[in-house]
Formats: structure tokens, sequence, C-alpha cells
């Protein structure tokens, strides 16, 4: 077997169908064999029913409990290369495939031919885009400090053409040229195993996000990695995330904060935890001044809510 496909999915039953249908569509006719592992962390939404009755030749792991992106594909991951430590021939490619995503034409067998034909390269990841067609952003540099309090913060909300967040997603790049780069988004990234040997799992202290940031860095240590935009998949961007607003903000910052704290130290994290509770505590206040001014009530109570759960859980994690 050539190559394993690694979905890790929670409540997005429907979108999980299309993901691997267009996966298996892809793949048909290309000569590559190949297997489809999914994990399911403790959906509720008839997720292991539906793939029983519709998909039967998936591996399905079912969890039990939301082991996060990083521990459910450590979870496979392992399976996989235990696997192989016991004599056994594993796949020599991974591919970790969201479930919110569509796989466009022949996109799984180009990038397969990439490894196959680039052995000095550890991963390689298609061009992400919207419903619409439109490109998603999903190149990356290393993040410089400054990213951290201009990218996805409230200051970026008021400063959206700034330096550190344009440099950060390699927006002063062509989005539709072959191109090495620092690290790709997680939605589908295919990755030579022996890099993955190499290099270790992902870190499963990241419970969402940042994880796939930390694991490429380790990664481009063992191998180049590549956006190949001639492969093209569509990204229903954070599906399953945004079943929980508040928690995805929470999680999407106390990861950030951790990855601070391993890379500049306490001292920064800490900094930048300040700063997180008093932009937040500062979009809360300004949320309920509308609120009291009669300006769309329920939208900015519902802000509210996210943005207290929010600074809630960011009191109670600190800072990192």
């Amino acid at each position: 077997m050539k190559l394993a496909i690694i979905i890790v999915s929670w409540n997005t039953r429907d979108l999980l169908r299309r993901a691997i249908a267009t996966a298996q569509s892809s793949l048909d006719g290309s000569g590559i064999s190949y297997e489809i592992i999914v994990v399911d962390n403790a959906s509720h939404d008839g997720t292991p029913a539906m793939l029983r009755a519709e998909f039967p030749a998936t591996k399905l792991i079912e969890t039990g409990a939301n082991l996060g992106f990083a521990g459910g594909n450590n979870l496979a991951l392992r399976l996989l290369l235990d696997h192989a430590s016991s004599g056994n021939v594993a796949p020599p490619y991974v591919l970790l495939l969201n479930p919110d995503t569509e796989t466009i034409g022949d996109a799984i067998p180009t990038l397969v031919r990439f490894l196959d034909t680039h052995p000095d390269v550890a991963v390689v990841g298609p061009q992400l885009r919207y419903a619409d067609g439109s490109v998603q952003s999903s190149r990356r540099r290393f993040p410089e400090r400054g990213v951290f309090f201009f990218e996805s913060t409230p200051l970026e909300s008021y400063f959206p053409n700034n330096r550190w967040a344009r440099r950060y997603r390699m927006a002063d790049q062509p989005d539709n040229v072959e191109q090495d780069v620092d690290w790709l988004v997680g939605a589908a990234l295919l990755v030579r195993a022996a890099a993955i040997t190499r290099a270790g799992l992902m870190d499963e202290g990241f419970a969402m996000y940042s994880e796939e940031l930390e694991w490429q860095e380790r990664l481009r240590r063992v191998g180049r990695i590549v956006y190949l935009p001639v492969a093209i998949l569509i990204h229903h961007e954070g599906k399953s995330s945004e079943q929980a607003p508040a928690r995805r903000y929470t999680q999407f910052h106390q990861s950030r904060l951790r990855y601070v704290r391993m890379k500049l130290g306490p001292p920064h994290s800490f900094g930048l935890w300040l700063f997180l509770l008093l932009t937040y505590g500062s979009e809360l206040v300004l949320e309920a001044a509308k609120w009291l001014a009669g300006h769309k009530r329920t939208l900015r109570a519902q802000r509210m809510r996210v943005y207290a759960e929010f600074l809630r859980g960011m009191l109670k994690s600190g800072p990192g």
C-alpha cells in the first residue's frame, strides 16, 4: 500500500461524507493503492453509523473522547508506524486530510507523484480554495514576534494590512506558483512517512491550533516543505471549531501562548497573555456599550457571551 489517508472528525458527518467520496474519486484509476483511516473524536451526529453503512472499507477508530487534532492524528500515525516497526510494510506517504475538504480532480495523485519525483521533500500541500472558488491563504512563514499581536487578534480588524500578518501569510508571493514555504495550513498535508519517523509525531500539548506549525518546524529540518498550486482542494474552513466559537478563540490563543512560551520564554508569553486580556476585555466593554445604546442587541449579546467566556478561559489557563 502506497498511501494512508488520515481524517480526524468531530461532528462533521455530512462534510466527512463528501471528503471521503471526493478523495476516492480523485484516486480512482490512478493505480495508487491506499487506505482511509477516520479517527472519530466522540461525535454525536451519527458519524460512525454513516461510515459503517456507506464506507465499510474505511478503517474507523472511535476514540471515546475528543483528542483534538494532534491527538487524533497521532493515534492513527502510531498505528501505522508501529505496524512498520513490527516488520510489516507501511505506506511511504501519509495524507492528513480535514473532514471539511473536497478534493478537486486528480489533486491527490498529483501530490503523490510530486513526492515520488522529489525525494528531498518532506511535506507537500495543495492550493486551498473557499467554496466560491477564491484562493484561501494557506502558505506561511515562521512567525515574527509582531505576528502574535497583529494576526488573528482584535488589532488585525483595525489594521488589516499590517506588515506582520501580510509577511506571515506570504501575501507578497504569488499564490499560483510552486514554492518552498516554512509551513502550510494543516487542512491537507501529504507527508513522507520516513520524515515523520525522524521528526516525531505532533505535540499533543497543543489542544488545537499551532500544532501543525510546531510539527512542521521539525519536519522542515528533515526536508523541504512545498506548496503545489496545481493540486487544488476546497476547504470549508473551521466547520468543527465554529460549533463552539468561544472554545475556538480560547484554544487558538492558548496554543499560541504555549508556542510563544516554548520558543521565546515565559516573559514573552506573560506579556502576550496580558495583551490578550486587555484587548478582548476592551472589545467586551465596547460590545456592552453598543448593546446599551440599542444597536443590534442580539449580535452584541452573542459577542459579549463569547468574549466573556474567552476571558474566563484565559484567566483560568494563565499565560501558556
